[in-house]
Order: C-alpha cells, then structure tokens, then sequence
C-alpha cells in the first residue's frame, strides 16, 4: 500500500507516470481521437520499437516543475522489471521486481510499494504492450524528426497526460514529458540510452537500505 507522505519526498517525474490509479467518483468521459492511416503507421511502428526492447540502461537528466534538475540511471528489463537510481546527493530509488513496484525515501527512511498492475508502469514492463484499451493516445505530432506520442489513461483522462518522444532517425526514445491532474510538467531525457545489453536480475529487488547497514 502507497503511503502518501512518502510519495511526496520522491522525484516527480517517474511517480506521476508511475502513480497508481486514483479511484474517481465520478466516471471521466473517455478522450476523442481521430488519427489518420499515416497515424496509425506511426503508431504500429511506436508498438513495434518498444515491444522490441527487452533490456534498455541509460542516464537520465530530468528536469522538475520547479525547474530543478536531477540525474540518475535508468534500467529496465522486460516483462515486469525495472530501476531507476538518482545521482548523489539524492538517495531515493525506484524498483519493480516483476510482482510490485517499490519507492525508496532516503530522508524518511521507508518504503512505499504498489502492484505493478495498479500504477501506469504497466505499461511499459507489460510482455505485450498495446496503443491502446486501457491507454489512449490523445495526439501525435510529427515534426523536424521528432515524434511524439500523447497518452492518458482511457477511463479517467483527467489523471495527467504522458508524452513519449522519439527520435526518427534511427528511430529511438529519447525522452518522456508529464503533465499532472494540477497542471505541472516534469521532463525526463535518456542520454545515450543502450538497448540490448545484460543487466543482472539481483538489481531488481527491493532491499532495505536501513536494513543493510544494520547488518554492516
């Protein structure tokens, strides 16, 4: 179960594409698209390229709301496996073991967890991934070699929108934009993402850190 106090110590970039869904009492009407057949294309080929990727590490730089910026590494192992460190100073860290997705605050030294079902990383460490059904794409544009692809939730679009960027030539993601329920952006930019490599599966469960130097 998420505790709220500890989600609010972490990073925002990864948390808001990562939240888990939030209950609605009201059911928001589902968003309207129209895409053309060169859409589609495009679309199929964003489908193509990320159901291609098993393994993925990058640095990452990612610029906050308020302007601040942090860094750190991404990795990812499909289906279901994922971790995101921040550079030092900043301790906090993000783990999905396959089964739960766990948030690391170094400053209240806790953990926070989720099913991975529950958050929008789902999406992408799921084994088959799709455009579509319980994912919307609100817009595309297609422009100076960059494309970018506008996602919300199906059944409740008003949960914030994410904006997958990718490179045309070679065809790459490169970077993802969110904008949250209260209006704020966050960036995140892969720097030099590497895909295909070998990552050990030993990074990709949760360990207490508190825990671990107890024992030291």
């Amino acid at each position: 179960m998420i505790r709220r106090t500890a989600l609010a110590a972490l990073p925002l970039a990864f948390l808001v594409a990562l939240a888990p869904v939030a209950w609605s009492g009201t059911a928001a009407a589902k968003p309207s698209t129209q895409l053309t057949d060169q859409d589609k294309a495009k679309l199929a080929q964003v489908e193509t390229y990320l159901n291609g990727i098993q393994t993925l590490k990058s640095q990452f730089q990612q610029i906050n709301p308020d302007g601040s910026l942090v860094r750190g590494t991404f990795q990812l192992k499909r289906p279901g496996k994922m971790r995101i460190d921040y550079d030092p100073p900043n301790k906090n860290f993000i783990v999905a073991d396959g089964h739960f997705v766990y948030f690391w605050d170094a400053e209240a030294k806790e953990q926070s967890n989720a099913p991975i079902g529950s958050t929008m990383a789902d999406f992408i460490l799921r084994p088959d991934l799709h455009l579509s059904g319980d994912v919307t794409v609100t817009s595309m544009d297609d422009s100076a070699g960059v494309l970018e692809v506008t996602l919300v939730q199906t059944k409740d679009p008003g949960l914030g929108r994410l904006t997958l960027m990718f490179q045309e030539q070679p065809f790459t993601l490169k970077r993802w934009r969110v904008l949250d329920a209260q209006g704020a952006t966050t960036e995140v930019a892969l720097l030099d993402p590497q895909a295909g490599v070998s990552l050990d599966d030993s990074q990709f469960y949760f360990r207490d850190p508190s825990r671990r130097k107890e024992r030291d």
